[in-house]
């Protein structure tokens, strides 16, 4: 069974947009990048900026209601996508207790894997500080929310092995044919909070 989407979730600077790109060049079939930063950046310049990005995005939570839409037409976007038989990967940080639940329901019955990278957060934290186009703190903040509903098909440490590498693994354990679970059981877990 070849899945629809890998979806991969973790704090900022975690390295998934890195983990992306490899499993696109790794993988056979031609998959989509429909991550997190390519909806972010699909808004206005000045969006992106103080005092405007709080709208959009606050360090650990949304503060505004176009991040939840925004959030809200990625999911459907991707849904759209792999119903009309794209295969997409998608990079994303669950910040949001409703996010998460939205992509539960989105994807609990398709041939969707959930993928948490994990990273520690020191190192997190010099990787955001090393590539100068994060908002320093924001590692910190997502770090104790970020997984916090989550179950996982797969997880990977990006902090013990390079993107390459942790691609190789997320594909190995595709090529197992281990059914997706991931997104039921989140959903599942959801219910019972």
């Amino acid at each position: 069974m070849q899945p629809q989407l890998i979806l991969l979730n973790g704090t900022t600077s975690a390295g998934k947009s890195s983990i992306v790109k490899c499993l696109q060049q790794k993988l056979q079939s031609p998959y989509l990048d429909m991550g997190l930063d390519k909806f972010l950046y699909m808004l206005p310049e000045h969006y992106l900026k103080q005092p405007l990005w709080e709208e959009v995005w606050g360090h650990a939570r949304c503060k505004g209601e176009l991040g939840n839409r925004l959030m809200s037409g990625m999911h459907n976007s991707i849904r759209t996508m792999i119903n009309s038989g794209n295969l997409v990967i998608a990079d994303h940080v669950l910040i949001e207790k409703n996010w998460v639940s939205e992509l539960a329901e989105l994807f609990h019955d398709q041939p969707a894997y959930f993928i948490g990278v994990h990273c520690p957060l020191d190192v997190a934290e010099k990787r955001e500080a090393d590539r100068k186009d994060r908002t320093l703190g924001s590692a910190r903040l997502q770090y104790s929310v970020v997984h916090q509903w989550a179950h996982y098909d797969f997880t990977v440490d990006s902090s013990t092995m390079a993107p390459e590498k942790s691609a190789e693994k997320i594909i190995e354990f595709l090529a197992s044919q281990t059914s997706p679970i991931g997104f039921a059981k989140t959903r599942e877990q959801l219910k019972n909070i």
